[in-house]
């Protein structure tokens, strides 16, 4: 629901957020209530001592500011539980409720602090009236500083810009006023959140693309975040309803419901030769990495192996390589490709914005030179990836509407311009004429090395790519399809980034819209369950449909008017044409998916995961689940590839030995 609004402005807590809040202090009042109690009732005849009848009067008013604080409490908590999400009216006594319970925190200061007096004085009384006194300063204290500690992180810097405009009608805020006041406030976002992530970046440098990086963030924050009221609660509650909308389809559907897009029996043809390939170059986009993946994949024996270079000064095997800042890197490269120092070209963990780590290595093995470039792994990277903008490219290709992620570009552009400029290709053809080249990457990396292999292609035209888990929001439409034809990206699971884009993630705030104004229960009772199995088929009818061009009047509760997407036929600031028009990921896809134990091999039935090609279409749309996350790290790409290789492998032997059909996915 929209955020309270308490003393003129809105705080980033709704009303049914303060159930567990409540019955958590509930509990611990009750409980200091009872303690308190029983001391003045076992121990009043020993207050006797000088200073005893204060202490008496002290635990009397206690006790009974404790009580009143409990009955608010318990008034807020039974309150805060009522009504729905989208319908805070009969939690509209809330604020008054506050209110009397902030009220009530000033005798409780004045009387924590009359204690601590107290017990600097060195009351002379029983030991346990004086040790019962000291446990109530203390605890009075801890629980108003964790109030102190809550206002802080509930306080939102537009509270008092958004207090008008929360309070405000919609005939109001439909005027021509209207606009200015979100324009102002988007304007006042985008300074706030601009400030926040300077803060968070304060120690990554001040210079021209930094600043750049920043405005962008900052931009794409206060874009996204600008025409919802939404509390941190309702984001949370809203992803795990999709998650089990979406397990329910999952579960539901029927075989004929699927939407298949077959790939063409060429690329059915080459499936297990391109996916030989992505488990052999997934080493290399590993050892991009360098010391961390290494040491995170092999925790026990990793710092044992690698610990000598770390330590040791720089040899003249190292000189035979070119690059900066090694340190522990190179130990770890050499461990994860099993290549020697000779097979390096240039290694550089240079880190900034816009300007990735990379390495160059000639693999004898597939007769290829081998750019590898990092992927998320600084703050500098996450600013990177935030830069979503899009921006042109300049390409000697006949390719029509060349465009792409801005900060993916430039940083795939450092790369190009370090290899051709400082003539580190040059060198790695002079020493292998042959080879060919093949640019890997995950994630970040994955996306640079995409744009990389499109930049390098009119120089080198049998140039190949391997992306890993790549990001969705990369390439325009032509672009895409100007890939296919050298490029192949791997995708595990559910993994979130192939499927994020800005397009994508304003798709997922208006499901998320939706499905927070089809909750019928309060938000403590995990109602989302209940609302989607009551009526499983008008519900996803409802939440899956198209045809719905006016928000439903829950969601008109949540949606800014005058926004871009109060109208849902209007277009959201986020689908700008010019500045973030629909991107995709680059390449043919293949899509591992985890299955179980399938049994398709007969003699081989532990089988955990299916490969097929899949069309760009299928990852359109965010998936919500627990491996969304988690199917994204290399370390859990590269054990799911080293299975689904050894699998196949199996499989294939165990027919050529039985000489039957297998169906592999």
């Amino acid at each position: 629901m929209p955020g309270m609004v308490l003393f003129g402005r809105r705080w980033a807590i709704a009303s049914d957020d303060l159930v567990f809040p409540g019955v958590f202090e509930l509990f611990l009042r009750v409980l200091w209530w009872i303690g308190i109690l029983a001391l003045y009732l076992q121990h009043r005849g020993k207050l006797n001592c000088p200073g005893g009848a204060l202490l008496s009067s002290y635990l009397i008013v206690l006790i009974v500011l404790l009580a009143l604080i409990i009955c608010t409490m318990s008034a807020i908590v039974c309150v805060s539980m009522r009504g729905t999400i989208c319908n805070p009216g009969p939690r509209k006594s809330m604020s008054k409720l506050l209110y009397l319970r902030l009220a009530l925190f000033v005798p409780e200061i004045v009387w924590a602090s009359l204690g601590a007096a107290w017990i600097a004085d060195g009351v002379q009384c029983d030991r346990t009236v004086g040790n019962g006194i000291i446990a109530t300063v203390v605890v009075s204290w801890i629980v108003i500083a964790s109030t102190l500690v809550t206002v802080v992180v509930v306080f939102d810097p537009l509270g008092g810009k958004l207090a008008p405009y929360s309070s405000a009608g919609p005939s109001h805020l439909d005027s021509p006023e209207s606009s200015q006041f979100l324009n102002g406030l988007k304007t006042a976002a985008t300074s706030v959140w601009e400030t926040r992530i300077k803060l968070l970046c304060c120690c990554i440098g001040k210079d021209d693309h930094t600043r750049v990086a920043f405005s962008s963030t900052a931009e794409l924050f206060s874009t996204y975040f600008s025409d919802t009221d939404l509390v941190p609660s309702d984001i949370a509650a809203g992803l795990a309803l999709l998650h089990q909308q979406q397990d329910y389809i999952r579960n539901n559907q029927e075989p004929d419901q699927v939407i298949s897009h077959s790939p063409e029996s060429s690329q059915d043809d080459d499936l297990d030769a391109e996916l030989e390939s992505c488990h052999h170059y997934m080493q290399f986009a590993a050892a991009a990495y360098g010391w961390p993946l290494y040491i995170y994949r092999n925790p026990f024996t990793g710092l044992c192996r690698i610990g000598g270079d770390c330590c040791r000064s720089r040899t003249t095997e190292y000189d035979l390589v070119g690059g900066d800042q090694l340190n522990c890197h190179f130990g770890s490269i050499l461990q994860t490709t099993g290549l020697q120092y000779r097979d390096f070209i240039h290694v550089s963990f240079h880190d900034r914005v816009y300007e990735l780590p990379f390495l160059v290595a000639l693999d004898h093995r597939k007769e290829s030179v081998v750019v590898a470039v990092r992927g998320t792994m600084s703050l500098q990277d996450i600013l990177t990836d935030l830069s979503a903008e899009s921006e042109t490219l300049n390409l000697e290709c006949e390719v029509q509407d060349c465009f792409a992620h801005k900060g993916i570009s430039q940083a795939a552009r450092y790369v190009y311009h370090r290899l051709i400029m400082d003539g580190i290709l040059s060198q790695a053809f002079s020493i292998a004429p042959e080879y060919r080249l093949v640019v890997v990457g995950h994630s970040l990396g994955a996306g640079a090395a995409a744009l990389l292999a499109i930049m390098l292609r009119n120089q080198y035209p049998q140039v190949r790519c391997y992306a890993f888990s790549p990001p969705r929001g990369l390439l325009s439409k032509s672009l895409y399809e100007y890939s296919k034809s050298f490029i192949v990206s791997l995708v595990l699971g559910k993994d979130v980034i192939p499927r994020l884009s800005v397009t994508n993630l304003e798709d997922l705030k208006r499901r998320l819209l939706r499905v927070i104004a089809h909750c019928n229960k309060p938000k403590v009772t995990r109602a989302g369950r209940a609302s989607v199995r009551r009526e499983p088929r008008r519900l996803l009818t409802e939440l899956e449909g198209g045809d719905l061009t006016q928000p439903l009047l829950g969601e008109q509760s949540l949606l800014a008017h005058g926004s871009p997407s109060y109208s849902f036929s209007g277009e959201s600031p986020l689908e700008s044409p010019t500045k973030y028009p629909p991107l995709y990921p680059p390449g043919r896809i293949i899509h591992l998916q985890e299955e179980g134990a399938s049994g398709r091999c007969p003699c081989y039935v532990a089988a955990q995961y299916s490969v097929r090609w899949s069309h760009e279409s299928e990852f359109s749309r965010i998936l919500i689940g627990p491996k969304m996350l988690t199917d994204h790290m290399p370390d859990i790409l590269m054990r799911a590839l080293d299975r689904v290789v050894s699998d196949r492998a199996a499989c294939v032997s165990c027919a050529a030995q039985g000489g039957s059909s297998l169906d592999v996915a």
